[in-house]
């Protein structure tokens, strides 16, 4: 054993040094060497995934030409080669060597089952022109059209533009179809019946006892043609442990944090944030979805994905012409573990904002992860709240996140989303006490409530070279002036080490806490309760009674009662916001009271405003709105209420023009995952040191999902080859919606005379008439729609004719929130779950379209063919002048035709569902609910614009 004043070589780099100090140094070297074998096994993965498809690329061109690329093919058809993004140790750098590789997403050219992608040349400096021939030919690409789509990629990628038509653009990238990676993907488990089972033994979290029990009674039940080999909860932790092998680990680290002369030690769980991205991007399938090149579209003029926003854009212009960014969305909040609050955790949760949005805030595999937790310095009454604790408790955060972002400090472009109260712990300000309490800008105190002002933005830069200046003062007094003139605390930044971030651009608006449970739950709702019991109980009921009438509608929630009642889910209050308006416009009027109806009107500001927060796609356009719409709510807001939180909103929209829409950073998807870690604390933990073993847990429900992903493939795979090789035994059977139609009627009831359901309905003035109403519109509607009549004779009905009724219909359109396919599922139902259920529909005309009741759907054969139809109630009738009370509220009123004046219309003509509000002061009155979803919103918007009428937004 060799003395500790003697010299050692590290085994590993061959370095000599003193004998005390190399077990740490040899740890790192390991460390180091793991790394580097990861990152080639990436560059093995990639290089291998390039020749693939340049061999099937060389394939097709045969097979299309007839011949093999010559020259000319390969300048059209061969993406400029990239290397390996923000690699250490020069692998980026190296130039002239076959490590060239495809980078997965970042050009349409490397999907060849994508659509056709076709570079056009305009005047743009970022264009790659080809003047080679400057004449026309027949083979020339189609000049432009309005609504086509420019796709420009950051020059570092060396991607020409790209031109697609409007209606062939997706933001879905198609993926190949693939060989499933295992053909047994359950294994470590010996059969796939034995990790099915185990599988539902971690998903219900069942103790020992349980497990134990329900493996007795599977063996017992267990058919001969799968053996069920699991004996006992021992054994299916072993397996566990195997399996989970596939996913980059947790380990802990030792925090060590000096307060008052004494060091206090802290445990940090962590994964490597390098290793958990490097999974992913080997996964084949999510690796085709990473998008790793900065993109501006043209059509749109403006963000929803984060790497069609400027920041995006911006960090890649900063980086070597070969380095692509990767980009992390990290996201800390404490979350309560126990009923009453006293056990507490702190998870960090990631996601790859290079990934897709449907997948990146999914609850899948390629969604968002606990990849640390932090640890909690417990109150001491002797210094809390003291200016030195509270110092010391952001230095031990700052500490233990640094033990996360080390392995991704020189290669790592991350964002950060918080709540406020956390994003002052990452910003490291003194929070709305301090002088400037904005994490983003140096608003003054007294001005926050004053939205229309600008002020300086923070740095990170400038933040550091105020804390070294101040530390370098004379006296502690002294210092501590110079820091909080800035609202600075004494504590050094560990996302200061982190390259090309700057913490104050990071941190990212939080939509949910900041409007939702912020704006509304904290302020407007509760200003909004104390004007309703100011007008009396009878108000109080009438609210409630308004709302319990509103129509119920999917994913909102349905409320009996609101007022009194305390909510604290975020979600449940944007559901309240979105629908008060409509229960509350006939309680507080200008009459009744003054400063009531003014807030409502600042509520309809604040609705506006969080729709526009809320949109999937946003353009010059629609942020010019929303910029007016916080406009028309500050000025609202500077009459009616003041807080500080509010002026957060001033950078709401300069965040979705950097990093896309709020959903990218939305805390939501987060905060959901507290219910899933609370679930875990509470049925598989003794409740002492409950860290490790919920991150255990935690960590063998990510690979349970995982081997759950690949068996599906695996399924759908051999269902696919079966339908190859057996068409016939794979055919839908009879009945079974079709996925692709726009309108499909389901629901069948059966067939009925024309005479059975006049005299079933008739005391329904509705069905007055039914067939004769349905001959006339027939007879009318099939000509003017160039459809010929049956032998060229008048449809005439007879009683004892049949259709065939159907009570659901499913409407798919293109939403204008997101231009991508949506679905409303509607009910035309007597005993919708034991309640009549008829859905509203908006319909279109050659001008503008209307809104009308759904009554009845049926088919019925005209000449052999058969057309689906339904029977209306049309709320089409002119309301002439609008009061001012629905301009001020932004309310669009529909008024209903006697029910006798029903109409039939073809079901394709049904744009898409609708939910209308009944008005209680005035009969066959309606208002079209906007708020629903983001779609209707924009429709509604357009429908106000065109009236002429000037509503609140306008």
């Amino acid at each position: 054993m060799p003395r500790a004043s003697e010299d050692v070589q590290c085994r590993i780099c061959g370095a000599s040094m003193p004998a005390r100090g190399v077990v740490s140094h040899t740890r790192l070297c390991e460390k180091k060497q793991r790394q580097r074998q990861e990152e080639e096994e990436l560059l093995d993965v990639l290089r291998e995934t390039r020749k693939k498809r340049r061999r099937q690329k060389f394939r097709t061109e045969i097979r299309d030409d007839g011949r093999a690329p010559g020259p000319s093919h390969a300048v059209e058809n061969l993406v400029n080669p990239i290397t390996i993004w923000a690699v250490q140790d020069g692998v980026a750098n190296r130039e002239n060597q076959d490590n060239d590789i495809d980078m997965h997403g970042s050009s349409p050219r490397s999907h060849p089952s994508s659509v056709d992608f076709v570079p056009v040349s305009f005047d743009s400096d970022h264009q790659h022109h080809d003047d080679a021939n400057d004449g026309v030919s027949d083979d020339a690409p189609p000049a432009p059209q309005l609504d086509d789509i420019k796709v420009e990629y950051h020059p570092h990628s060396r991607i020409p533009s790209t031109v697609h038509p409007f209606s062939e653009f997706t933001r879905h990238r198609p993926t190949e179809d693939t060989v499933p990676r295992s053909a047994s993907p359950w294994e470590p488990f010996r059969t796939r019946l034995d990790f099915e089972v185990a599988e539902i033994a971690l998903a219900a979290t069942m103790t020992k006892d349980q497990t134990n029990q329900l493996f007795e009674l599977v063996r017992r039940a267990a058919s001969a043609k799968e053996d069920f080999t699991l004996q006992s909860h021992d054994e299916v932790r072993t397996l566990w442990k195997m399996a989970s092998e596939r996913f980059t680990p947790f380990e802990t680290s030792a925090i060590s944090v000096s307060h008052q002369g004494e060091a206090h030690e802290y445990k940090m769980h962590s994964r490597c944030l390098w290793s958990w991205a490097l999974d992913l991007m080997r996964d084949s399938r999510f690796a085709p979805h990473f998008t790793f090149d900065a993109q501006r579209l043209y059509k749109f003029n403006g963000a929803h994905e984060p790497w069609t926003a400027n920041a995006f854009w911006d960090a890649q212009s900063r980086l070597p012409q070969d380095a692509k960014p990767l980009a992390f969305i990290l996201y800390a909040d404490k979350a309560k573990l126990s009923s009453f609050g006293t056990a507490k955790g702190y998870p960090i949760i990631v996601r790859i904002a290079n990934l897709p949005v449907e997948i990146r805030n999914s609850t899948g595999v390629g969604g968002g992860r606990v990849v640390g937790w932090l640890p909690i310095v417990k109150e001491d009454p002797k210094h809390s709240k003291k200016k030195s604790f509270v110092d010391f408790k952001n230095a031990v955060w700052h500490e233990s996140f640094l033990k996360l972002l080390e392995a991704v400090i020189v290669h790592s472009k991350s964002g950060y989303c918080a709540d406020y109260e956390e994003q002052c712990v990452m910003s490291l300000i003194r929070g709305l006490k301090g002088k400037f309490p904005c994490p983003v800008c140096l608003v003054p105190q007294d001005e926050q409530s004053v939205l229309s002002n600008a002020h300086p933005l923070r740095t990170s830069t400038e933040s550091l070279n105020i804390l070294n200046a101040a530390r370098s003062a004379s006296t502690q007094k002294e210092k501590e002036q110079q820091l909080k003139a800035y609202s600075l605390r004494d504590v050094e930044n560990c996302f200061g080490k982190v390259s090309y971030c700057d913490v104050h651009r990071a941190l990212s608006f939080d939509r949910l806490h900041t409007n939702n449970a912020g704006m509304w739950g904290d302020h407007l709702w509760s200003e909004l309760q104390f004007w309703l019991e100011d007008l009396g109980r009878e108000a109080v009921v009438k609210i409630d009674a308004n709302f319990d009438a509103l129509p119920r509608w999917r994913n909102l929630k349905h409320f009996s009662h609101v007022v009194g009642i305390d909510f604290n889910d975020g979600s449940t209050h944007e559901d309240i916001s979105k629908m008060i308006i409509f229960a509350a416009q006939s309680v507080l009027s200008r009459t009744n009271s003054e400063l009531g109806y003014l807030l409502l009107r600042c509520i309809c500001c604040y609705v506006d405003l969080d729709i526009y927060a809320a949109l999937e796609v946003h353009t010059e356009d629609t942020i010019a709105a929303g910029r007016d719409a916080l406009s028309q709510f500050s000025t609202l807001m500077d009459v009616e209420l003041e807080f500080s939180k509010k002026h957060l909103l001033t950078h709401l929209f300069d965040d979705i023009i950097a990093k896309g829409v709020t959903r990218n950073y939305n805390t939501k998807p987060n905060e959901k995952m507290h219910g899933p870690l609370r679930a875990i604390y509470h049925r598989q933990t003794n409740f002492k040191d409950v860290a490790p073993q919920i991150l255990r847990y935690d960590h063998w429900l990510l690979t349970s999902l995982s081997i759950c992903d690949e068996i599906n493939d695996l399924d759908a795979y051999t269902n696919n080859l079966k339908a190859t090789i057996e068409p016939d035994a794979t055919e839908n059977p009879e009945g079974v919606i079709n996925a692709v139609a726009r309108v499909q009627l389901g629901a069948r009831q059966g067939d009925f005379s024309f005479a059975d359901i006049e005299q079933s309905y008739a005391t329904d003035r509705a069905f007055f008439g039914f067939r004769i109403k349905l001959n006339q519109f027939l007879n009318d509607s099939l000509p003017n729609n160039a459809i010929p009549l049956p032998n060229e004779t008048r449809i005439r009905f007879q009683a004892c004719d049949q259709i065939t009724e159907f009570r659901y219909l499913r409407v798919n359109y293109e939403s204008m929130g997101d231009w991508r396919l949506q679905r409303d599922l509607l009910r035309c139902n007597p005993k919708f779950f034991r309640s009549p259920r008829y859905d509203c529909v908006m319909i279109k005309t050659e001008h503008q379209p209307f809104f009308a009741h759904l009554i009845y759907m049926f088919h019925c054969k005209v000449g052999g063919t058969e057309l689906s139809i339904a029977l209306i109630h049309p709320y089409d009738v002119g309301i002439g002048v609008r009061r001012r009370q629905d301009l001020d509220l932004g309310l669009w009123r529909v008024r209903a035709k006697p029910r006798s004046s029903s109409e039939f219309v073809f079901v394709d003509s049904i744009i898409r569902g609708a939910a209308l509000a009944s008005d209680p002061e005035a009969v066959n009155d309606y208002f079209v609910i906007d708020t629903i979803d983001t779609d209707i919103f924009l429709r509604m918007k357009a429908l106000q614009d065109s009236s002429g009428l000037r509503f609140r937004h306008q």
